[in-house]
């Protein structure tokens, strides 16, 4: 099975200790694919799709390929409306930093009819999957960020620093890190987009950002 992986080298690296460095695998950090026969890959990981959706037209003609692309801040419902689905067997993967190399991949599909070939590449990829609903935010994303924020909520207010409130996060959940360490894991940048993301698509307030997360966000991005 020849795999295509599009990312940044800090990805291409978490892909690897995920999967093993034993794949036959491509790596590539763009979606320029003129030296690339996108027909001879079987499957491929997108994690820069959402910067640039416009590249999902390379990989709609591919027939019997499975394509998972990284949108937890998007829906493959909202690509497709876009760009067609075309021939390709389309999959989202929650690929923010941090999260691809853990028990379970979680991954959404276009089309249920593809989830045998869906069964069949992850036990080629011999790791377990959790199929969700193709939502902005998927699942865990969703329920992270949304804890993060409300931890912001709770140092604006002056209720706790940011080591009390990690700490009693950790003692309480027995989560392995605090909301205010794994935000700076995750990054910033990337949670202040997703709950954006969320909150567009929602419109729920519970999902309403916290002045204290955004200013950050603008002092950081």
């Amino acid at each position: 099975m020849k795999v295509l992986v599009v990312g940044t080298a800090c990805e291409q690296v978490e892909f690897k200790k995920k999967f093993g460095a034993s794949l036959d695998c491509t790596f590539q950090e763009n979606h320029d694919f003129s030296n690339l026969a996108l027909q001879d890959y079987s499957v491929v990981f997108d994690y820069l799709i959402e910067e640039n959706p416009e590249a999902l037209q390379e990989y709609l003609p591919l027939k019997d390929v499975m394509v998972f692309v990284n949108i937890p801040k998007m829906s493959l419902a909202e690509l497709v409306h876009v760009f067609g689905k075309g021939e390709c067997m389309l999959a989202g993967f929650n690929g923010i930093k941090t999260f691809v190399d853990r028990p379970k991949l979680e991954i959404s599909l276009l089309d249920k009819a593809h989830q045998k070939r869906l069964d069949e590449v992850m036990k080629l990829l011999q790791t377990e999957y959790l199929l969700v609903e193709d939502r902005v935010g998927m699942v865990i994303p969703r329920i992270l960020v949304s804890i993060i924020n409300e931890a912001y909520y709770t140092l604006q207010e002056g209720s706790a620093d940011r080591e009390d409130i990690d700490t009693a996060m950790r003692l309480s959940t027995r989560y392995p890190f605090g909301p205010f360490e794994w935000c700076e894991k995750v990054g910033i940048v990337q949670v202040y987009e997703l709950l954006e993301a969320i909150y567009e698509d929602t419109k729920d307030e519970r999902h309403k950002i916290c002045p204290m997360l955004k200013r950050e966000y603008l002092l950081n991005s």
